[in-house]
């Protein structure tokens, strides 16, 4: 691996550029402190308390559900190959990549599944793209988990890619054309930014929830409370260890509250009669989940991920469920989350895998984002009925995209002879009045 000391003698120009962006970014992207802000650290719930890492975050079930919706959208949606000028599609060598085996070890389904999980978590989704030796023809497309691949920038806007195989460990070095690489949003143009990033103070919140729903569960479901004595309190004891056996020291107060807690906090210990001697008197602190509204604020929290992530709230099982919204919701989203997602993939895959020669002659690689609505029978029967009335579709077109056999005669166009050119309209209109009144009808 090139060394960043290495690098910044190698290309000084890079590292001038990379200082500067790094000079920018915390000019215009680190705002000035604010004095006596409510933070995550000032309540007492940054650091190890609240983790928010990638695999914390995924144990939220908003963001585990947005990354698979996410990630579903485009493993399951098929690509294919086409000619831009005649639009029929075209039986290309890379299609036994994208659709039928894009390395030794993953399916189709699942490689795209994992390109898109990361691409959507971390803001990257990588490939090495292994080719033949004397065709440069790609053989393999292998998707290098996060973390297991490095980019640095050199000197002439180059991007060099370090990654390390996933399955062999092979440590390979290769340029931007032999890696392909689906990015989320991106500050420099060659790593993006993952969605968990972005979202990262609503995690937050989220994980925070958690822990607090956490502990109010296993401290019995009841509030926190203050154990009160006349007693003398001060000082330390000695105890045995429940584990080692050893003797340790402890003050008195942490013995009674460790007394306290084995026998009335969790679960099991719930509801259970408190004996309380020497003058030892219990008094709860009078705080609860409504006060605090808690329910409302997980429910806000499932909106803000929905709305970072552009999930719409009936596939995440939540918000107001009626099945017209619903199905609208579902074009928007596939409008406005799918089709961008989509778009990303197909400019990557023509860039990186057609020949230029195939892409001179018009090729293109497209994906069938009708898929993700196949679930909507009545909507889609409506489009194919319009689309088929207006001439547009013939009936093999409505088969091909149902991944259906043509028929004898289905190529033919038809269109309504009760819609005529408006040209057409005063001549046609004179013959139909002039033949209803030949035949003792009214001619109106």
């Amino acid at each position: 691996m090139i060394s960043e000391a290495g690098n910044v003698a190698r290309f000084p120009r890079a590292a001038i550029f990379e200082r500067g962006l790094a000079r920018l970014a915390g000019a215009r992207g680190s705002p000035p402190p604010v004095r006596d802000a409510v933070t995550a650290q000032s309540l007492g719930l940054g650091g190890n308390i609240v983790r928010t890492d990638q695999e914390a975050a995924m144990r939220i079930s908003t963001v585990s559900r947005c990354i698979d919706i996410l990630s579903d959208s485009i493993a399951k949606m098929p690509f294919f190959v086409y000619d831009r000028s005649s639009r029929e599609r075209i039986d290309h060598p890379v299609l036994q990549l994208l659709e039928l085996r894009p390395n030794r070890w993953q399916t189709p389904t699942v490689w795209k599944k994992q390109m898109e999980a990361e691409r959507v978590a971390n803001g990257n989704g990588l490939a090495w793209i292994c080719r033949d030796p004397h065709t440069l023809e790609p053989t393999e497309l292998v998707a290098i988990p996060h973390g297991y691949w490095n980019a640095q920038l050199l000197s002439g806007g180059d991007v060099l890619y370090t990654i390390q195989h996933p399955f062999t460990g092979q440590i390979i070095r290769c340029g931007r054309m032999d890696v392909l690489h689906v990015m989320a949003y991106t500050r420099n143009g060659y790593k993006g930014i993952g969605y968990l990033e972005r979202a990262q103070d609503i995690i937050t919140t989220a994980r925070a929830a958690q822990e607090y729903a956490s502990a109010y569960y296993l401290n019995g479901g009841q509030p926190a409370g203050v154990l009160k004595t006349d007693s003398d309190l001060s000082g330390m004891i000695s105890v045995p260890d429940p584990e080692t056996g050893e003797t340790r020291m402890i003050s008195k107060k942490d013995r009674m509250r460790e007394e306290w807690e084995k026998r009335y906090a969790g679960p099991s210990n719930a509801h259970r009669i408190a004996v309380l001697d020497m003058g030892v008197e219990y008094k709860p602190i009078s705080i609860s989940n409504a006060d605090a509204q808690f329910i409302e604020q997980m429910g806000l929290t499932v909106e803000d991920l929905g709305r970072i992530f552009g999930v719409p709230l009936y596939k995440l099982q939540a918000g107001k469920q009626a099945y017209s919204s619903n199905e609208q919701n579902a074009i928007e989203y596939v409008v406005g989350t799918v089709h961008p997602n989509c778009t990303v993939w197909e400019q990557e895959l023509l860039y990186k895998l057609l020949p230029p020669q195939d892409v001179e002659k018009g090729l293109r690689i497209r994906g069938n984002i009708m898929n993700e609505l196949r679930g909507d029978f009545a909507s889609r029967a409506a489009w194919y009925k319009g689309m088929r009335e207006a001439g547009a579709f013939s009936v093999n077109n409505i088969l091909a995209l149902e991944d259906m056999p043509d028929v004898p005669g289905g190529d033919e166009h038809y269109a309504s002879l009760n819609f005529v050119p408006l040209e057409d309209w005063r001549e046609l209109s004179r013959k139909r009045a002039e033949k209803g009144a030949g035949n003792g009808g009214d001619a109106r």
